[in-house]
C-alpha cells in the first residue's frame, strides 16, 4: 500500500500548497491513503468545518488533530458528525470529548487502514497517557490481522517522547509520525521491528516565518517578552511537507519511507521527493 502523511497546515498558505501539490502527488505516486493534520488550517488556531471540507475535496482522506482541537468551537460539534476527523485518543474518559481518537478507514480497493492521533505530555496540556491509550487502540485493531496499514500521530513537543512512541509501536504500526513541532526533522528511517518513522513531519506553511506564523510578532515578543498582537499566520508561498512510505501487502510494515518537500522557500533549498511513479 502506498500511503502519505502531511505535517500541520498553517493557515492559507499550507492550504493553498496542498491545492497546489497534492492532487498531483495522489495521482503520481498512486497513494492508496492521505491523512493530513489539520489543527491549525483555519487562520493558524484550531479547524473549522469549511477548511475541513475543502482539505477532503483536495484529496485528504482524514484529518488528525492536537492541542488545538477546540480554538474553533464549532468543531465540538462537527467532530461528532465526521468520522474523517480525529481528535487526540488520550483524553480522561471523565472530560467526554466529542468525536474519537482512532478510526478505521477502507480505502476504494478494499484495504483498510487505522488511524491513531494521540497528544503527548511532555511540555504540553497534560492529557492521559498517549502510550496506554495507543496500546489499547492497537491491541483493537492489530496491523496485518484487522487493519492492512497503522499510522499513528503523535502530536508532541519533545523529540524524545515521539521517538519513545515509534519504539513502543515498532512492528505494530505501519507509520509512526511526529507532529506539532512544525520543522521537518532529518531522521526518517525503518525501525528494527519494522514501522516506518519520523520524529516531525513538518509544516505545510510559508517557511519564511516562526513556525508558520509572521515573524515579525513572533521575534518581537522572544525579544521583548512583552504581549502584543495576535500570532497570525505567515503569508508567502507555502511549503508542503511530509512523507511517503510504502508498506508490504503481506505484513503492513513498512518497505520504505521518503521526505515530502515540495513548493515554496523551504523545497528552494532542501531536496524534493524523490519517489518513483507506481
Amino acid at each position: 500500500m502506498r500511503l502519505a502523511f502531511f505535517g500541520d497546515v498553517v493557515g492559507r498558505p499550507g492550504r493553498d500548497a496542498l491545492e497546489t501539490h497534492l492532487p498531483g502527488l495522489r495521482r503520481r505516486l498512486a497513494l492508496d491513503f492521505v491523512a493530513v493534520n489539520a489543527e491549525n488550517a483555519s487562520g493558524g488556531f484550531g479547524l473549522t468545518e469549511k477548511t475541513a471540507r475543502e482539505l477532503f475535496e483536495l484529496g485528504a482522506d482524514c484529518l488528525t488533530l492536537g492541542n488545538h482541537s477546540w480554538d474553533q468551537r464549532e468543531a465540538l460539534t462537527y467532530i461528532e458528525r465526521e468520522a474523517r476527523l480525529l481528535r487526540p485518543c488520550n483524553y480522561p474518559p471523565l472530560s467526554q470529548a466529542p468525536g474519537r481518537g482512532a478510526n478505521l478507514f477502507t480505502t476504494p480497493a478494499g484495504q483498510s487502514v487505522l488511524v491513531i492521533s494521540a497528544l503527548g505530555r511532555v511540555h504540553m496540556d497534560a492529557l492521559d497517557d498517549p502510550f496506554s491509550a495507543v496500546d489499547r487502540e492497537l491491541d483493537a485493531c492489530p496491523l496485518g490481522v484487522a487493519a492492512d496499514a497503522v499510522i499513528v500521530d503523535i502530536h508532541a513537543e519533545a523529540t524524545s517522547e515521539k521517538m519513545a512512541m515509534g519504539h513502543f509501536c515498532d512492528g505494530r504500526a505501519s507509520l509512526v509520525i511526529g507532529t506539532h513541532t512544525h520543522v521537518p526533522t532529518a531522521d526518517a528511517q525503518i525501525l528494527p521491528g519494522g514501522t516506518a518513522y519520523q520524529t516531525d513531519a513538518g509544516a505545510c506553511a510559508d517557511y519564511d516565518s516562526v513556525i508558520g506564523m509572521s515573524k515579525g510578532e513572533a521575534v518581537r515578543r522572544f525579544a521583548t517578552r512583552l504581549p502584543g498582537e495576535r500570532h497570525k499566520p505567515a503569508s508567502g508561498a507555502g511549503t508542503v511537507c511530509g512523507v511517503f512510505v510504502e508498506t508490504d501487502a503481506r505484513t503492513g510494515l513498512a518497505r520504505r519511507i521518503a521526505p515530502i518537500r515540495l513548493g515554496g522557500r523551504l523545497a528552494q533549498s532542501s531536496p524534493q521527493l524523490e519517489v518513483e511513479p507506481a
